[in-house]
């Protein structure tokens, strides 16, 4: 592959008077569709950046997944600012990576990438999205005791977040045992204060029942997967109920726990959380998360 099947970064770097053009892209596969560059190129705007946000789609360029890691470099060396990571790659780059942050390391995945002074540094900004969205959409919601829904890249990255944020009891389901176990696993010894515990698909219910908060991060319910990820008849009011799926934004489940008087936190947030976490990672500036959060609603309806 040559250099310019990414981009041709002439032009983009400088501008006459010396102020940084930024140059950015989202490597993965099947991401045509991603709203991830109109976020970033609308805040951009608004706060008078240069800014070019490149799709780097797999499918499109005819690259293996197992080729992410030199596609990293070759961005690298083109003069990228830096990179978004989506599937299936957040695992593959990280050949191509001289550093990650702690959090990267932690979760073993890799959704932010930025080049500088010569280092590509890997980053992970699923965790934070999560947490901002849950503080802005549900500022009042109690997290002391919390069941998460989903063991995969998402559920790491949710339950990392929530037990740095100070979750007391985090009960992890998922339809594969072995892979809620190994995150339990993982997470523990990082959190000594903290109470990891696991839950087989029928035992969940219980632990519903006396949780204050529930997470899904499991596909059940996007487009495709239709469906509730639980028995509904478990949701109580006493509840707030998150999702991360954000095709639809109104899931089943949150339908299902709104009706039930929860309150309730849809996809959007954690992807706009992530999305102004990478762009401050990028620019240095921090991203008017509302802001984007305004575009992403009238990209979606």
């Amino acid at each position: 592959m040559n250099q310019r099947t990414l981009a041709d970064p002439r032009g983009f770097r400088h501008d006459g008077d010396g102020n940084h053009r930024f140059l950015v892209g989202l490597l993965g596969s099947g991401i045509a569709g991603s709203l991830t560059p109109g976020l970033h190129e609308t805040e951009a705007d608004r706060l008078g950046l240069n800014y070019t946000y490149r799709v780097i789609d797999l499918d499109v360029i005819g690259q293996a997944a197992e080729n992410s890691a030199a596609l990293v470099r070759q961005a690298a060396d083109l003069g990228f600012d830096g990179l978004n990571v989506t599937h299936p790659s957040k695992q593959l780059v990280q050949d191509g990576l001289d550093e990650l942050s702690a959090e990267a390391r932690i979760l073993g995945a890799v959704n932010t990438i930025t080049f500088h002074q010569g280092k590509a540094v890997g980053h992970n900004t699923d965790h934070a999205g999560f947490i901002a969205g849950l503080h802005a959409g549900l500022p009042t919601a109690a997290t002391d005791s919390v069941v998460l829904l989903g063991a995969g890249g998402a559920g790491a990255a949710v339950a990392f977040g929530l037990l740095r944020n100070g979750t007391r009891h985090l009960v992890i389901s998922d339809i594969e045992p072995a892979r809620a176990e190994a995150l339990a696993l993982r997470l523990s010894p990082h959190f000594p204060d903290s109470r990891l515990s696991v839950d087989g698909t029928d035992a969940v219910a219980g632990s519903i029942r006396t949780a204050t908060g529930l997470v899904n991060s499991t596909p059940i319910g996007m487009t495709g997967h239709p469906g509730l990820p639980i028995d509904p008849d478990v949701i109580h009011s006493r509840l707030w109920v998150a999702d991360v799926i954000y095709r639809p934004l109104e899931t089943e489940l949150i339908k299902a726990a709104r009706a039930k008087g929860c309150k309730v936190l849809d996809g959007g947030r954690m992807v706009v959380g992530q999305a102004a976490a990478a762009f401050e990672l990028f620019t240095g500036i921090p991203a008017d998360a509302e802001g984007m959060l305004a575009t992403f609603r009238r990209e979606v309806s």
